[in-house]
């Protein structure tokens, strides 16, 4: 499938991506800032079908963000006890905070025969790798290093401090692009969803083939 079957304005169909009986799953990572956020919410108003797995979250909500939509937000104590449960498919402490990603609810969208994209970090697509190393794991880039750290500064969403850290592990993580499969340079938000929704048909046919 070339990109330029995918128009700007398009909306892309479950039948049209060849879904398997089985759901994919689709893991997207990056570095903080490089605007997956935007690409997501442009996946998704062009191939309205794929599903979103909501992440727990023990942070607070940045101004914008919505409970149960962004992410499910939750105390320590009731994460620590999620953990107990078996609840998560992977779970990290990043930047002081908990993030965990439920099982429960990525088996039922794969078994219902849904696609269903996970937003997480380098850590936490290591650990889903070895529970489901046939999902597609892609990572987000940005055109430049520099433009990564001036979004980064330019969100005013955290202390000097917590900025430094940021900046520092987004470099880290730009480091482990190569672990992924798919790489995706974010130079467009349509261009860079729409390659992406290339990667995924291109998975079901290969998926198809192999049945």
């Amino acid at each position: 499938m070339e990109l330029a079957e995918c128009p700007y304005n398009a909306v892309i169909s479950r039948d049209q991506m060849s879904q398997s009986a089985q759901g994919l799953l689709i893991v997207i990572s990056g570095p903080s800032g490089v605007g997956k956020d935007t690409v997501l919410r442009r996946l998704f108003e062009l191939a309205p079908h794929l599903k979103y797995s909501v992440s727990y979250t023990t942070r607070p909500p940045r101004p914008g963000e919505v409970d149960g939509h962004s992410y499910t937000f939750v105390s320590e104590p009731e994460f620590l006890r999620l953990i107990e449960q078996k609840e998560f498919l992977e779970w990290a402490k990043v930047y002081d905070h908990y993030y965990g990603t439920s099982r429960r609810r990525v088996e039922e969208a794969l078994n219902r025969g849904e696609d269903i994209i996970l937003k997480i970090d380098v850590q936490g697509a290591s650990f889903v790798r070895k529970r489901k190393p046939d999902g597609l794991f892609i990572f987000i880039t940005p055109p430049s290093t520099q433009e990564l750290l001036s979004r980064l500064t330019g969100r005013n969403t955290e202390s000097p401090t917590a900025l430094a850290v940021r900046q520092k592990e987004a470099l880290i993580e730009l480091g482990l692009a190569k672990d992924y499969e798919h790489v995706v340079c974010n130079r467009d938000v349509d261009e860079t969803a729409r390659e992406i929704l290339a990667m995924i048909a291109a998975e079901h046919e290969r998926r198809k083939t192999r049945v």
